[in-house]
């Protein structure tokens, strides 16, 4: 009898024995120390059944359950609402708003008006065209630091026949003032190469939240961008563009409205001296009063296009007509 038990548990440890050795992963006996088959290279299929390679022509299927779709990112849109005379409209709300992207409204999924700071980029005309003008707009610029955030960093592009750059980034406005005061109007005008240097300065800045801000009369004869190059920039920066048209014949107020309009900001035309600190302050009000409107686009294709925005502000009768800027339109890209 314990002649038959032990040969009952030794069959039956035999049988154990072979189930372990046979479920090994990847239904291969897993056998140590055995060298007889090479390694597995890195993205190689491992043979069937019959030994024999799938071909490579066709693919094995994926199951649906296996597949991952990425969704489609959050657009965001930095909105800016102000009366008839361009001064900024704060407290309104989420419920305020609509946006459509390409006609179809979409449910805002960001809203925001936080008081953050920004990066902003000073880009200041110094060409001979200028020069009974510039350094009555620089001293005015004190009206813009008193009023801007006090965590706001800024830098300076100055330019004429070509840009360049007088005052890297830099959280104290009288380094800026002691940097420029100085620098002589004179040469001809490369309004396109001093923006686009700047457009690339501004991607470094430490805040999100970014801006620039051209002290300009708008004409442009000397750069070596086109407009139609700058102008694909514009489409692509975050940060948007305000300018203060600093002229007394008003031959370049288009070429500003253009640049500023294409990235939702604003232009201004102070009709004299005096206007110039003034609207210094509202431009940097402006800054900090702004609106984030963010959504998750319906339309989830991938292909890569331009949609355009619509936006809309629906508040209360008493505020007066509004005037919204914002960007009109954003890239989606293929995942």
């Amino acid at each position: 009898m314990k002649h038959r038990f032990a040969s009952f548990i030794a069959a039956l440890s035999l049988a154990v024995s072979f189930t372990a050795f046979s479920a090994a992963p990847g239904g291969q006996p897993n056998q140590p120390g055995d060298q007889s088959q090479a390694p597995q290279k890195p993205g190689e299929q491992t043979p069937g059944k019959s030994g024999r390679q799938p071909d490579p022509a066709k693919p094995p299927q994926q199951k649906q359950s296996d597949r991952i779709i990425i969704e489609t990112k959050l657009v965001s849109v930095t909105v800016t609402v102000s009366d008839r005379n361009r001064r900024f409209v704060a407290g309104l709300t989420r419920e305020d708003f609509e946006i459509y992207d390409d006609g179809v409204r979409q449910e805002i999924a960001l809203f925001s008006d936080d008081d953050a700071p920004l990066t902003l980029g000073i880009i200041y005309d110094v060409s001979g065209s200028m020069r009974p003008l510039s350094s009555q707009a620089l001293h005015a610029l004190r009206g813009l630091f008193e009023n801007s955030h006090d965590d706001d960093e800024y830098f300076v592009i100055a330019f004429n026949d070509r840009p360049k750059l007088v005052q890297d980034f830099t959280s104290l406005p009288n380094e800026i003032l002691n940097r420029t005061v100085f620098i002589k109007s004179k040469g001809s005008t490369a309004l396109f190469d001093a923006t686009y240097l700047a457009l690339d300065k501004v991607k470094k800045g430490r805040h999100p939240k970014k801006a620039l801000l051209i002290i300009s009369d708008g004409e442009e004869n000397s750069s070596r961008y086109s407009y139609g190059e700058l102008r694909k920039e514009l489409k692509e920066t975050d940060a948007q563009i305000y300018a203060i048209s600093i002229t007394e014949s008003g031959a370049g107020v288009g070429t500003l409205e253009s640049m500023t309009g294409a990235t939702g900001g604003l232009t201004f035309f102070p009709r004299e001296e005096s206007e110039v600190t003034d609207i210094y302050t509202r431009i940097a009000l402006m800054l900090r009063h702004q609106y984030v409107v963010g959504f998750y686009p319906t339309d989830a294709t991938a292909e890569s296009r331009w949609h355009k925005l619509q936006l809309m502000v629906n508040a209360p009768r008493e505020l007066g007509k509004l005037k919204v800027f914002y960007r009109k339109g954003w890239q989606s890209s293929e995942r």
